[in-house]
């Protein structure tokens, strides 16, 4: 029988849109594209120079650096949402305007505002909750 021994910590962030949500992490050090990086029908990223290159992003909780790129990001979210392959929230540093509008045009959870260190200590698998009452983020992961 093995003993897996959990670490929990919470770090507080602004809540823009959304609502509270739990789910498994996936994480980007760098800047994501939602136009022309994602596959939109299947929800994998598909720019090679990313660190999360070929790995799905739906049903996950994204957090990343910030957004870039084009203003038809927001379109590029929408198309993610009504595929049923988008992320349940996206954790950034700053949201810009093109992924603030795509989400709240999608009804997908946004928040900002996070200690640039969250992207090194967040792995992917990790467990992510948003508490948008407390405007706080949980995160559990396994040692």
């Amino acid at each position: 029988m093995s003993h897996t021994k959990k670490k929990k910590i919470s770090i507080s962030c602004r809540i823009i849109t959304g609502n509270s949500v739990k789910g498994e992490a996936i994480v980007s050090k760098k800047r994501i594209s939602f136009y022309g990086s994602i596959d939109l029908e299947k929800g994998i990223v598909t720019e090679k120079d990313s660190d999360i290159y070929g790995k799905s992003i739906a049903g996950k909780i994204l957090i990343f650096k910030g957004g870039k790129g084009s203003t038809v990001g927001a379109y590029a979210i929408m198309k993610l949402k009504s595929n049923n392959v988008a992320p349940k929230a996206l954790i950034c540093l700053k949201a810009d305007e093109i992924i603030t509008v795509g989400c709240v045009l999608s009804d997908i959870t946004l928040v900002d505002s996070i200690n640039r260190e969250v992207l090194n200590f967040i792995k992917d698998g990790d467990i992510v909750e948003i508490d948008c009452e407390k405007e706080l983020i949980h995160i559990e992961r396994k040692d």
